[in-house]
């Protein structure tokens, strides 16, 4: 599936639609034209997996940008992350905030557009019932994918399930949380039961979404739904679906399609792709034209560091400090920081760079040459280790099945792959987000984990005045939790979207 992105951007019939809700997703004429074979569906349906691109970058922007894992205050002018880490009220047409919304609803538009065409003509088309069925259920995911990724950043968004026009796309209201959740749980659903297990894909489309990422999403889904309604009109319903969460791990466990695997380094180890940790990942491939490789182990890397390597600019980034709340948590020998922290460089000869910051995706034997654009790796966005933990997590909320003795050996593991000598006993939910917290830094888990606990007031409150001695960041209101609707969304349909509170 390394050619998935750059065959549908290369599909000029289907990327070449506006990212708003100002234009349909694809004009009829396109589809009526286009979806004649079964080439055409294949690459209709790759263009669906291309609006995944930025995923990854986005989660490093909004989630662990917005978490206490970084300090990135301004440094030598105002960047864009500035407003992202210090809860500023005015990020209504930040460039982080408008992708988000305007991406996800492009590949849900897309999905939409695709399931219309499959209905009408796919039968004729595609003889194949199972690959039929399979296509569906890849669709089915990424739908519910990217209304779930809008739902824990925005709360209520438009419910658009089928294709429509611009006009009558002006008309439809947010909808109430729940009944996003509604349309989430029936395309899961669907896909759990018309995809294949990983094993049972062609070399081909080895990177194909498969069954176990349909449970995985499910089962996050779950929780996610289950932690506390913060009066936002957030994510969190306080539904008690913890068991519900167990369900969907336990089976993708009893598959033994995954494993744990022994060494920390080697998940990431871009001479390993799809190893057995990977449930689901967004795939690149370098070298393309145009570019299509990964852009996101850059992201928080700045551009001085690979200058002190020698690989010259690579886009003039500034450092994102980790926070020393997070550095201090982490034990003496913790492989885990050496392997994911920078600590510390020179550059221009003389100038010393002490901040730390994270470098976990940088290979340094694969940057890229000829742009910073078009790095060879692949995003892991449901792993093995994470599932354990995550069904650890429901298990302290109550879920049936397991005990807290299960849940120390979880938490034992992955302590003993991070080269830590020391067990506990009786892990309780805080030190599971401890340990969560140095296992998946710099994987965007840690802003989620702090709503879906229902700590996350708490905490970045405590964070702030421990951290900003300087006073340079604003006070945290529990309405941060959500971003604002974009302004050129709220423009686009005056008096259509309520503003989310607090901005």
């Amino acid at each position: 599936m390394k050619k998935i992105l750059y065959l549908a951007i290369s599909l000029s019939l289907l990327s070449s639609c506006d990212m708003d809700l100002d234009q349909q997703p694809i004009s009829a004429a396109s589809s009526e034209t286009y979806f004649q074979t079964i080439g055409d569906f294949t690459q209709g349906l790759n263009a669906i997996y291309s609006a995944a691109r930025e995923y990854p970058d986005r989660l490093m922007n909004l989630a662990e940008t917005r978490s206490d894992n970084l300090f990135a205050v301004s440094d030598g002018g105002v960047r864009d992350w500035e407003g992202i880490n210090s809860f500023h009220r005015n990020i209504l047409s930040n460039p982080y905030v408008i992708e988000a919304w305007q991406t996800d609803f492009m590949g849900i538009f897309r999905a939409n557009n695709y399931l219309e065409q499959l209905t009408t003509k796919g039968e004729a088309v595609i003889i194949d019932t199972d690959l039929r069925r399979r296509m569906e259920g890849e669709v089915r995911f990424l739908r519910a994918f990217y209304y779930f990724d809008l739902i824990r950043y925005f709360g209520r968004v438009p419910l658009i399930d089928r294709v429509v026009s611009a006009n009558e796309a002006k008309t439809i209201p947010r909808s109430a949380v729940s009944e996003i959740y509604s349309l989430i749980l029936s395309d899961l659903n669907l896909a759990v039961d018309y995809l294949p297990a990983p094993s049972a894909y062609a070399d081909q489309d080895k990177g194909r979404v498969n069954k176990y990422a349909a449970k995985m999403l499910l089962g996050l889904v779950y929780m996610t739904r289950s932690g506390p309604d913060l009066g936002v009109d957030g994510a969190g319903l306080n539904t008690n679906e913890w068991g519900e969460a167990v369900k969907q791990f336990d089976e993708i466990i009893a598959s033994n399609e995954f494993q744990f695997l022994p060494t920390y380094t080697e998940i990431f180890d871009y001479n390993n792709e799809r190893n057995k940790e990977v449930i689901f990942n967004i795939e690149y491939s370098s070298g393309a034209s145009p570019v299509v490789g990964a852009t996101f182990p850059w992201v928080l890397v700045p551009d001085t560091w690979f200058q002190s390597l020698g690989f010259g600019t690579q886009g003039g980034l500034t450092i994102r400090p980790v926070s020393k709340n997070l550095l201090d948590k982490y034990e003496e020998d913790d492989v885990r920081r050496s392997f994911s922290i920078q600590e510390g460089y020179v550059y221009n000869t003389n100038v010393e760079e002490n901040r730390p910051f994270i470098k976990k995706f940088v290979d340094i034997t694969k940057v890229p040459t000829t742009s910073r654009m078009d790095w060879p790796i692949n995003y892991i966005v449901y792993r093995y280790t994470d599932l354990l933990m995550l069904k650890a997590e429901c298990v302290l909320n109550g879920a049936p099945g397991s005990t807290v003795t299960d849940v120390d050996a979880v938490v034992n593991a992955v302590r003993e792959r991070a080269g830590l000598s020391s067990t506990l006993t009786g892990v309780t939910k805080g030190q599971l987000l401890e340990e969560r917290r140095r296992e998946f830094i710099g994987e965007g888990s840690r802003w989620f984990d702090l709503i879906r606990s229902g700590t996350v007031e708490a905490t970045i409150k405590s964070w702030i005045a421990a951290e900003d001695s300087g006073g340079q960041m604003e006070d945290f209101k529990i309405e941060y939790v959500l971003y604002p609707v974009p302004q050129s969304e709220m423009s686009n349909a005056p008096g259509l979207y309520e503003q989310n509170r607090g901005y």
